[in-house]
């Protein structure tokens, strides 16, 4: 559920959390839930993308440095979330489904 400034009425968390999202959630009064400890599949999102990111970018690599690590993976967020295709999305990268949905909302107002 959204209120009506877009902010989420409720969020679920890592069993983890720290004093600023605690002072976030309740300050823009969302509800925190929180995964019980020991159960990642209760968060089904992080747990696809963590696949995802070890299939397509960690497994493949070798690092030899924490820079080195920083760059190949800052090198496979910028494709994930900018040229790689997302089921989630019909199938279009982010940038392209974001254009189409900027697209259809000027079409609304016009």
């Amino acid at each position: 559920m959204i209120q009506t400034d877009g902010r989420p009425l409720v969020g679920r968390s890592p069993e983890f959390t720290g004093h600023a999202l605690d002072t976030w959630a309740y300050k823009n009064r969302v509800k925190l839930f929180f995964i019980e400890p020991g159960k990642p599949v209760q968060n089904a999102h992080i747990e696809s993308f963590n696949g995802k990111l070890r299939n397509e970018c960690l497994n493949l690599e070798w690092f030899t440095s924490l820079r080195e690590a920083r760059t190949v993976i800052e090198e496979w967020r910028h494709c994930y979330n900018g040229f790689r295709p997302h089921s989630s999305l019909n199938n279009l990268p982010p940038e392209v489904w974001l254009q189409k949905q900027q697209k259809e909302a000027e079409n609304l107002y016009t």
